[in-house]
């Protein structure tokens, strides 16, 4: 079956697999946040993006990527409490490092009650296993939300290479339809709109594929007509 990102909360995993990286996607808690687990191809090393509620389906998905329920790295997209519910329990249980946005880092630990162990900044690279993610920041929705981009290896033609496709874990800062919330913050609005056109619109094309922290997965060309309504509308 093909990947669609299509889940609901306690139901079955979404998996895709590409040349160096298999994802899959569940969606845990009342409030149907994505859980977004890569498992590097190579070595099996694995990454979860949000330990965000139910510990033990959480651990069912690492153990889906890996018998032996290995897990690495845990990186948490932002401070807000339904993205970290389960993160205490998850790296108890299997000894991940926690790895957060270094504006968000210290309230991510005092609300979980975790060390972090990486606090990452725009431009940084997440290595896991061997996969190198890039960390955008996406500064609005909180001052330290990031965003995870992988890229497929580049396509070589005769004489040039073309990059490969991007997939970007966008937390709560793009959707379908529009940014992340600002509650009403224009300034916040304003810094997230730039952000999201300058670091990923203007930079990712148009079969980039967008993984949110909640509901359907997108991709950029078909967000990209929208940007002019979302600018005027203020969020």
């Amino acid at each position: 079956m093909s990947y669609d990102g299509e889940v609901r909360s306690g139901g079955p995993s979404a998996a895709r697999v590409l040349d160096d990286v298999e994802i899959r996607k569940a969606s845990v808690g009342s409030m149907d946040n994505n859980a977004y687990l890569l498992t590097c191809r190579h070595d099996g090393a694995q990454l979860l993006i949000d330990a965000a509620d139910d510990a033990d389906r959480l651990l069912e998905l690492v153990r889906e990527g890996s018998s032996s329920a290995r897990l690495d790295v845990v990186l948490t997209t932002h401070r807000h409490p339904d993205h970290l519910r389960a993160l205490r329990s998850v790296v108890a249980l299997t000894g991940a490092t926690v790895a957060a946005g270094a504006d968000d880092a210290d309230a991510i630990a005092d609300a979980a009650d975790v060390s972090i162990g990486t606090r990452v900044h725009h431009g940084d690279a997440v290595i896991v296993g061997h996969l190198a993610l890039e960390v955008v920041a996406l500064r609005g929705h909180t001052p330290g939300s990031v965003a995870l981009v992988y890229r497929e290896p580049a396509v070589v033609h005769e004489v040039d290479a073309v990059p490969g496709r991007a997939h970007v874990f966008t937390g709560d800062s793009l959707f379908p339809g529009g940014v992340g919330a600002t509650r009403g913050d224009r300034a916040a609005f304003d810094q997230l709109y730039a952000d999201v056109t300058e670091r990923i619109f203007d930079r990712f094309g148009d079969d980039t594929w967008i993984y949110p922290g909640h509901g359907r997965d997108t991709i950029l060309g078909v967000e990209r007509p929208a940007l002019g309504e979302w600018r005027a509308r203020g969020w």
